[in-house]
């Protein structure tokens, strides 16, 4: 959906409260099977959503990795704390790219919307990711060192890298479990927080709504991955532009997938 250029007087008049106090009619259960050019469009999209309001995107972009980081090296639990945290912004962000797109503005506000709305339900959401990959790496990682011990000790050339089939295997089934997960993950947090729904409701609209285009999301994603190595160039400074777009871009796909209009 494109972003309004003339909005509404009430539309425009919308604060911060008044974009999240009601959900959004007309949402598609399951989402909507979009074309492969689509995957394109909604980094576009998320690229004018960025330029709407430039400097304040890359300072919540800024925020954003400040506070994960910092939470990431309380010891212990910082590691699943940061994951609790990181759905909860990005709810956050949503309803500031749903600000946008009714024509409002960005606020640094914005960012912390996941605190004071729904934030069991994203803690949640980022509980069973969580737990989800850790299902997933537990025996791959088995696998991979089992497979790399059994190589060195029967490869007679100290120092050269050794792999077995069981490594193989286990890159392969992190490879194709990783994915699905994602895919259950990757619009939760929008539909927990847009739609005011749980996170098992949100993870299985999202896994749906992924699922019916997997054609526009690989061109997607092998964009992303062009574009993430060019912006990890200068420092990783390009970063500072992408991340926030790759955001935007979320919510972009969202409304594109589960809303017709």
């Amino acid at each position: 959906m494109a972003i309004q250029d003339d909005p509404s007087a009430e539309l425009a008049a919308a604060t911060v409260s008044d974009v999240n106090a009601t959900t959004q009619p007309g949402f598609i259960e399951g989402g909507r099977a979009r074309d492969p050019g689509r995957g394109w469009e909604w980094i576009v999209e998320g690229f004018r959503y960025f330029t709407r309001s430039i400097a304040l995107w890359i300072l919540l972009t800024v925020i954003f990795f400040a506070i994960v980081v910092v939470v990431r090296m309380v010891p212990l639990i910082g590691w699943i704390a940061s994951t609790l945290l990181v759905p909860v912004l990005v709810g956050g962000l949503m309803t500031g790219c749903q600000s946008i797109e009714r024509g409002g503005e960005l606020e640094l506000a914005h960012l912390f919307t996941g605190f004071r709305k729904n934030t069991a339900q994203l803690m949640l959401v980022g509980l069973i990711g969580f737990v989800l990959t850790a299902l997933i790496m537990l025996p791959a990682f088995t696998l991979i060192g089992f497979g790399s011990f059994m190589a060195a000790k029967t490869n007679p050339f100290i120092g050269a890298p050794v792999f077995g089939a069981s490594t193989l295997l286990g890159f392969l089934i992190v490879l194709a479990l990783v994915i699905p997960v994602n895919m259950a993950l990757w619009f939760a947090p929008a539909v927990v927080m847009l739609q005011n729904q749980t996170a098992i409701v949100a993870i299985t609209q999202s896994f749906k709504g992924c699922l019916r285009n997997i054609v526009p999301f690989l061109i997607y994603g092998v964009i992303l991955l062009v574009l993430g190595m060019i912006a990890a160039i200068p420092f990783g400074l390009g970063w500072l532009v992408l991340a926030p777009v790759l955001l935007a871009s979320i919510y972009a796909a969202y409304r594109d997938i589960y809303f017709s209009a």
